[in-house]
């Protein structure tokens, strides 16, 4: 019988990347921003006059049609209305702060945890991308059936089921139903291995269920030998989980 790993002889290509989208121009952000700039030392004198100027262009733009939708002059206009009330609330001869605005902080808090998440974004990408491509050479190699899986091993099979064009590959996939169903690598954590039910397709963990009850039954069976499991499993993922399921049972019963 065939060898379910065979050696990839084929030219590798580079491979295209997923373009890292741009965020979009937050033009009401601007608008409080500027304002905070320029209301920095302000008193309270200061700012309402400030507040009528910026009235006074909201009532200008409101007659042209091109400026119905200025998105910042409203913001704009927004913001000093809120400084304005802020300092009317504080103490007499009071200055705007930025840093002692509770509304400015809270918001660079925000924008901070949002950077950061982008950030670690990034980074799990990355991995991602390292690892496809270490699977790929490996896969050319014809040396994937010994590698251990890894953690986030799922979230690479995605990438490379998305490099092929979302063709799943069967080579990829009968080796982490093999790694799953002999718990190697990470997945002699039984935690990972539940982790992987909620990750991996159905096909796939039908197919390691089905190499488990297989090893019961044939202990000390080679990876070429169980290849056949593969065919059942790909034809009726659903039949081939019922089969697995059964196999446990009866087990269990003879157990």
């Amino acid at each position: 019988m065939s060898s379910p790993w065979p050696p990839r002889r084929t030219v590798r290509r580079p491979v295209p990347r997923a373009a890292v989208p741009r965020e979009p121009v937050d033009h009401a952000r601007i608008g409080w921003r500027v304002v905070r700039r320029r209301a920095k030392g302000m008193t309270a004198a200061a700012v309402a006059a400030a507040l009528e100027d910026a009235r006074f262009d909201a009532r200008q733009g409101s007659r042209h049609e091109h400026l119905a939708d200025d998105t910042r002059g409203r913001a704009e206009l927004a913001e000093w209305e809120r400084i304005d009330q802020l300092l009317a609330a504080a103490a007499p001869g009071s200055a705007y702060a930025p840093d002692t605005d509770d509304v400015v902080q809270e918001e660079l808090a925000a924008e901070a945890a949002a950077a950061a998440a982008r950030e670690a974004e990034l980074r799990e990408a990355a991995r991602i991308a390292a690892r496809a491509d270490e699977l790929q050479a490996l896969r050319e190699l014809g040396t994937l059936e010994q590698t251990e899986p890894r953690e986030g091993d799922e979230a690479v099979r995605d990438e490379l089921t998305r490099r092929a064009g979302w063709y799943v590959q069967k080579d990829v996939d009968a080796w982490l139903a093999h790694a799953l169903a002999a718990h190697r690598g990470h997945y002699a954590d039984p935690a990972a291995r539940v982790t992987a039910a909620d990750l991996l397709p159905t096909h796939l963990l039908a197919h390691a269920a089905l190499l488990t009850e297989l090893a019961h039954l044939a202990p000390g069976a080679g990876v070429d030998q169980l290849a056949f499991a593969a065919r059942p499993t790909a034809a009726d993922p659903e039949a081939t989980g019922d089969l697995a399921a059964f196999l446990a049972r009866t087990r269990s019963g003879q157990s």
